[in-house]
């Protein structure tokens, strides 16, 4: 699926370079949806929804303890 995303992208750039502008900004739109449904479609997961739980830091450790210089 990436390959069709990236193909896109290309094909934007190209028809962008010839001068068709109308139809680049068209692509670049086709693009950007591909490219955002192919990122829910990866981070989804039928335990935890639409969530990233390996970057959230809410229950993280206090790793970096405040400075004590007066």
């Amino acid at each position: 699926m990436m390959f069709v995303v990236f193909a896109v992208l290309a094909l934007a750039l190209v028809v962008g370079w010839f001068g068709r502008r109308k139809w680049a900004l068209i692509l670049l739109f086709v693009f950007f949806v591909l490219a955002i449904k192919v990122f829910l479609w990866e981070i989804y997961s039928p335990e935890y929804g639409y969530r990233m739980p390996w970057i959230q830091v809410n229950n993280a450790g206090d790793e970096f303890p405040a400075s004590t210089r007066a």
